[in-house]
């Protein structure tokens, strides 16, 4: 089996643009390519605009969020960190919640990718 060392675009073809590149993940959140940048969505019902922080730091992406409901007594909390396949242009991230999702956009830099290599299984 092979790595994708080069394009994370090789990851996605012949799959249409909005594709999950991680099929057997959860079901909360979808990643996907389009028009140069990458895109998440991540389903956040219940949680205020003010409770999400999201960061960026060495090439991760990080969604976290805590919300208090008073009512109940309870505290929900959120965490989750995305690595991207293609070096991303950090200064111009942005991000957008409405309804419930959370939405991404990280811009690719063009022709760019990280570094990869295979590694060998020794005996």
């Amino acid at each position: 089996m092979a790595l994708p060392t080069n394009s994370a675009s090789s990851w996605l073809s012949g799959t249409g643009s909005q594709s999950r590149l991680f099929g057997t993940g959860s079901d909360d959140y979808e990643l996907y390519e389009q028009d140069g940048e990458f895109v998440l969505s991540v389903e956040m019902p219940g949680f205020e605009r003010d409770d999400i922080e999201v960061g960026w730091y060495e090439g991760r992406l990080t969604v976290a969020a805590e919300h208090e409901d008073n009512r109940r007594d309870q505290t929900r909390t959120y965490r989750r960190s995305f690595r991207m396949p293609k070096e991303i242009d950090d200064d111009n991230i942005r991000a957008r919640y409405q309804n419930g999702i959370l939405d991404v956009y990280l811009p690719s830099i063009e022709d760019a990718t990280t570094k990869g290599k295979s590694i060998p299984i020794e005996e």
